[in-house]
C-alpha cells in the first residue's frame, strides 16, 4: 500500500505542478535499467549496439526497461577516439565490476538493475521479466518543457530509502558515426540511446526526497527531437530501485508509465 501511495503521490505532482510540459511518472513495479559497455574503437562492439537498438523494435517499451548506451574511453588509444566515450562511463563500468568482485572490464558488456548479464542475447528479455515482476522501491517523476535549440529544461523529482542516490542522464536517441580508423575503420556505425551527458548524483535526504532542476546542453550536432532523459535511484550497493525515461517532446503531454 505504501508503494502504491509513493506513485500516486509523485503522478499527482506531476500533473498540477507540471501541466504545461511534458511528464513521466514511474508505476508500481520496477523498471530494468539496462547498461550497455561499449566502444566504436572496439570491433566486437557494432553486433551489440544493434542489439540494443533493436530492443524496442523487438517489443521492449519504456515502461518495461531503460535503455542507456555507455561508450568508455579505454579503447581510444588504438587509433581511433571515440566522441562519444567518456571517462566518467569507465569508472561506472569499473565501479559494477568491483561490486560483482570481478577482475576486468570489456566491451561489448551489458548490466541489467546493476548486474553483469553476459548471456544477452538469449537472456535480456528474462532478465527484464525478473525486474519487472518486483514491486518499485522509490518512485521517480520527469518533466520537460518545450525543447529549445541549445537545451533541454527538466526537473526530476525522486522519493525512496534516504541515502540512495538520484541519477541522470542525457540521452541522444540515435546517431551515426564515419569511423577512420581502429578496428573499425572504414564503418558507418549506428548507434541508439547514447549517453551524451551524465549528471552527478543527487542524494536522497533524511526524508528520501531528492529534487533537481537544470538546463541540459545539447551536444554539437544534435537536435532536440533526437534527445530525452533517463533517470534512476541506486543504492551505493548497486541496487537500482527503479528507472525511468522521457524522449523530449514538443507537444503538452503526461503519462504513466
Amino acid at each position: 500500500m505504501k508503494k502504491l501511495l509513493l506513485g500516486g503521490a509523485l503522478a499527482l505532482a506531476a500533473q498540477s505542478a507540471w501541466a504545461l510540459g511534458c511528464s513521466a511518472t514511474s508505476g508500481a513495479q520496477t523498471v530494468a535499467l539496462v547498461e550497455l559497455y561499449t566502444s566504436e574503437g572496439c570491433s566486437s562492439c557494432p553486433p551489440a549496439d544493434a542489439f540494443l537498438a533493436s530492443r524496442r523494435s523487438a517489443g521492449l517499451h519504456a515502461g518495461q526497461a531503460v535503455l542507456l548506451a555507455l561508450h568508455v574511453d579505454y579503447w581510444n588509444y588504438i587509433g581511433w577516439t571515440d566522441p562519444f566515450s567518456r571517462k566518467a562511463f569507465t569508472e561506472r563500468q569499473r565501479w559494477l565490476s568491483d561490486l560483482a568482485h570481478t577482475r576486468t572490464i570489456y566491451t561489448p558488456e551489458f548490466f541489467v538493475a546493476g548486474k553483469e548479464l553476459r548471456n544477452w542475447e538469449g537472456g535480456l528479455n528474462a532478465a527484464v521479466a525478473r525486474i519487472n515482476a518486483m514491486p518499485a522501491r522509490a518512485g521517480i517523476a520527469i518533466k520537460l518543457d518545450a525543447p529549445a535549440a541549445a537545451g533541454l529544461p527538466v526537473r526530476i523529482d525522486a522519493q525512496g530509502p534516504p541515502g540512495a542516490a538520484l541519477h541522470v542522464a542525457l540521452i541522444q536517441q540515435s546517431a551515426t558515426s564515419k569511423v577512420t580508423a581502429g578496428e573499425n575503420g572504414g564503418r558507418t556505425l549506428k548507434h541508439a540511446f547514447v549517453v551524451r551527458d551524465w549528471l552527478a548524483p543527487t542524494v536522497l535526504g533524511k526524508d528520501g526526497k531528492a529534487s533537481l532542476a537544470r538546463w541540459l546542453t545539447l551536444p554539437p550536432g544534435a537536435t532536440p527531437d533526437t534527445m530525452g532523459v533517463s533517470a534512476f535511484v541506486q543504492t551505493d550497493q548497486g541496487d537500482v530501485l527503479q528507472a525511468l525515461t522521457l524522449n523530449a517532446c514538443p507537444a503538452q503531454a503526461a503519462k504513466t508509465l
